[in-house]
Formats: structure tokens, C-alpha cells, sequence
């Protein structure tokens, strides 16, 4: 029988939108801005925000650059966004065992 451990759920992670984030990329490894935007119902305010904490936190990074003189700007999943969201999946299956 697991422990019912709260503290174990990452909190940089748990928030909706940086949730959808992690999710998204989890399986589709990078994505551009817009794409994110679209797929998570977001204003490009607050998902500006929410990866901007998670790029600190080192979970994704951010790359600019312009195609056709127009900027671009995509976010990819680092192998340490991608570790912590594993143990995030794991600690919330621990928590509904």
C-alpha cells in the first residue's frame, strides 16, 4: 500500500495550463507557440507566463528565430521536463491508489 503523499505532486507542473503544456509535449516532443495556444484554449498572455515558468524551471526550452521574416517561436520538452513529468504521473497515481 503506497502513502498518501501530497507533497510528493510538483507544483510547477500541477497548474492547468502548465499541466496541458507538459502533457501536450510529452508525446509530441516540441510544438511552436501557436500550436500551443490553439490546443490549450490560451491567450498569449498567460501561456507566455505559464512557459516562461517552466523554461525557469527547466522543464522546457524556448527557441526564436524567424521564418519568412516573421518570428517563431517553438518549446521543446527537456529530458528534465520530461523525467519530472514521469514522476509527477507517478506521484498522482500514488495519490488515487
Amino acid at each position: 500500500m503506497n502513502v498518501f503523499n501530497i507533497q510528493q505532486i510538483n507544483d510547477l507542473i500541477h497548474g492547468r495550463l502548465r499541466l496541458g503544456v507538459m502533457a501536450y509535449l510529452s508525446t509530441a516532443g516540441s510544438a511552436e507557440f501557436n500550436t500551443l495556444k490553439k490546443q490549450l484554449s490560451a491567450s498569449d498572455g498567460n501561456l507566455s507566463v505559464q512557459l516562461r515558468k517552466l523554461e525557469d524551471g527547466g522543464l522546457v526550452a524556448i527557441e526564436k528565430s524567424f521564418v519568412s521574416k516573421k518570428p517563431l517561436t517553438k518549446v521543446i520538452l527537456t529530458k528534465e521536463g520530461k523525467a519530472a513529468f514521469i514522476d509527477y504521473l507517478d506521484a498522482m497515481k500514488k495519490l488515487l491508489d
